[in-house]
């Protein structure tokens, strides 16, 4: 082999290393700034709904099987914001209607880096029952809602990446990636659309340990409270591998009622009203 040759055969190779590396490292500085960019959407999410204090929720659950056959549930959400760095918010659900759920209730304490504590009361057995951490990926009361869609979603629970902005309705929204971090979630991702004009998240994709798009919610019907905090007047979720619907409905939402965390703890689960 000629000199002339080995020497075209050594610069066509550094060529095409030197091009790999700088191809590399332009998909790392992409990927970094898409991180970066997805956290700080996520971060102005958080932001401003800081403050909120408490809230007390009206709502009514509309339950479709794939057939199309329809049913009602009335309940309460209490929710108390909790500040600090290694706690989450809690919240208590009550049924209030119909008659075979009537006293039912589910009380949430958020987590960011452990799993979060979660019971049942039911008043069929007159029992608390604890939600193991293995089950919060299970249907809340055979609804589309898992456990852990009802607990605060607290932003520290996920890592973030910003795919893509594009229109969502008449709004335009910024689609990012959102992977739990903590252990045992019924979900290997979540891909959010928070519109840019309110950083409201829209549309949730969740998808389900094998990968594949389990379920999506739809976000509708937003009102603004102390001139600051938006909320969902309707949520929708539809579960694309069942066919089966729920429906959260809202009649009203209230906020800073007073609500102390005396109010929110195991014991007063069975005395609830």
């Amino acid at each position: 082999m000629s000199k002339k040759l080995l020497s075209t055969i050594f610069s066509l190779s550094l060529v095409a290393f030197t091009s790999g590396t700088a191809l590399s490292g332009a998909a790392l500085a992409d990927d970094t700034e898409a991180v970066a960019k997805g956290t700080a959407i996520a971060e102005e999410w958080d932001r401003r709904d800081w403050g909120f204090g408490d809230t007390e929720s009206y709502m009514e659950m509309q339950l479709e099987n794939r057939h199309g056959d329809k049913s009602i549930r009335e309940m309460r959400q209490k929710t108390l914001e909790v500040p600090g760095h290694d706690v989450g918010d809690k919240s208590l659900t009550i049924f209030d209607k119909p008659r075979d759920v009537k006293g039912t209730a589910f009380l949430s304490f958020a987590k960011i880096f452990d799993p979060d504590d979660q019971w049942m009361y039911l008043p069929a057995v007159k029992r608390v029952k604890r939600i193991s951490s293995k089950n919060k990926s299970g249907p809340f009361l055979g609804s589309e809602f898992a456990y852990e869609d009802l607990s605060a979603q607290e932003l520290k629970k996920y890592t973030y990446k910003w795919l893509r902005d594009e229109p969502c309705g008449e709004l335009q929204c910024a689609v990012v990636e959102q992977i739990p971090t903590y252990e045992n979630s019924g979900y290997t991702k979540m891909i959010t659309w928070y519109d840019l004009s309110e950083y409201r998240q829209q549309k949730i994709d969740y998808y389900d340990r094998k990968g594949e798009l389990l379920k999506t919610l739809t976000s509708s019907d937003f009102k603004q409270h102390l001139d600051k905090y938006w909320r969902p007047y309707d949520m929708y979720m539809e579960n694309h591998q069942t066919g089966k619907k729920t429906r959260l409905v809202f009649s009203k939402i209230e906020f800073q009622k007073g609500l102390k965390d005396s109010e929110l703890t195991k014991n007063t689960l069975k005395r609830v009203r």
